[in-house]
């Protein structure tokens, strides 16, 4: 298996922020802070009466459309994927996130703010295990002439591919295999992006009220250029970001990935899409634990017999209570 970090990780301190909602355009506070092992990523209302705790996994998922929005039935969060990818791409299991509105802020469009804020807070490694989901065969979910695709990797790689019909973005494709570094390098700094007229569509149905110059990349009418005057970040920003957001919903796994993905004009209902695919072919993966064995560190591969999706609930649980499956170890 690739190298991993067999350890989970939390911040050191809490880290705060603020700045507006993409859609409602409203000031949000919000705070990342420690959590304890094996809870993973927990969103955390505090502008609501009662104790309104999301959990940042696929099952609370309840919109699709512009973002990627999380909710509990009483209570939700939006806008949650570049916050997760700066998460994720820090290496950070357990946190909890507690915000006073139903929108993480946009802040400039990108994970860059958030991994800064995360360096702040610091990692600290705590005691307990990682257990991290392996695909074992490859797994499609397609919609229309879009699709997206997930193969067996020793590491975590994803390719991304836009295409747009016109000179300014065009076809675009970008592959990375994620580390810490390279999503902070090459990643975090990519922006989200619109058409001047989208923008404009939304605003006037009252959506997009926090999208500004600060927090999106415009594309002109001409679809020539750009109206952002300090220009684009990457070449390919564009594809960048579609990746970026792809990394922030396959988050919603609650657990580190060993995969390939091949991301072909996706966008967040096709990231969920996946997801679900994978709770339903549970023979295409498994999630290998790992343990302490003395002073050395091995790996044991998990091959449950339990449905898919309380196997995929149970990926950042603190035992396998309930699994009747084959288990052997590795070498690490």
């Amino acid at each position: 298996m690739a190298s991993i970090e067999p350890h989970q990780y939390t911040l050191k301190r809490p880290v705060s922020c603020c700045g507006v909602g993409l859609h409602a355009g409203r000031t949000v506070n919000l705070t990342i802070k420690p959590a304890p092992a094996n809870t993973g990523i927990r969103f955390y209302r505090s502008d609501l009466d009662s104790n309104q705790t999301v959990p940042a996994h696929m099952n609370q998922v309840v919109d699709t459309r512009l973002a990627t929005t999380l909710g509990n039935g009483t209570a939700s969060v939006a806008t949650t994927e570049h916050l997760l990818a700066a998460l994720s791409g820090f290496g950070i299991d357990n946190a909890e996130i507690e915000l006073d509105s139903y929108e993480v802020p946009i802040m400039d469009g990108s994970a860059g703010p958030f991994i800064h804020l995360l360096t702040k807070g610091g990692r600290k490694k705590q005691r307990a295990l990682r257990k991290v989901l392996r695909i074992t065969s490859p797994i499609t979910y397609c919609d229309g002439d879009k699709s997206i695709r997930i193969e067996p990797y020793d590491g975590f790689k994803v390719t991304g591919r836009i295409e747009f019909d016109n000179e300014l973005i065009g076809d675009q494709v970008y592959t990375i295999e994620l580390t810490k570094d390279r999503f902070r390098k090459e990643i975090a700094l990519a922006r989200t992006f619109g058409f001047v007229e989208q923008v404009e569509n939304l605003w006037a149905n009252g959506l997009a009220l926090g999208g500004t110059l600060e927090s999106v990349i415009a594309i002109h009418w001409d679809r020539r250029s750009i109206l952002n005057e300090d220009g684009l970040r990457f070449d390919d920003e564009f594809v960048r970001h579609k990746v970026l957001d792809l990394i922030g919903d396959l988050a919603l796994l609650g657990s580190p990935l060993l995969g390939h993905v091949y991301a072909d004009r996706s966008g967040h209902s096709l990231h969920l899409g996946l997801m679900k695919a994978i709770a339903d072919n549970p023979d295409c993966w498994e999630y290998v634990k790992f343990k302490k064995n003395g002073s050395s560190m091995l790996q044991q591969v998990v091959v449950g017999t339990r449905s898919a999706s309380d196997r995929i609930n149970q990926l950042l649980a603190p035992s396998i209570e309930g699994s009747t499956g084959v288990q052997h170890t590795l070498a690490a």
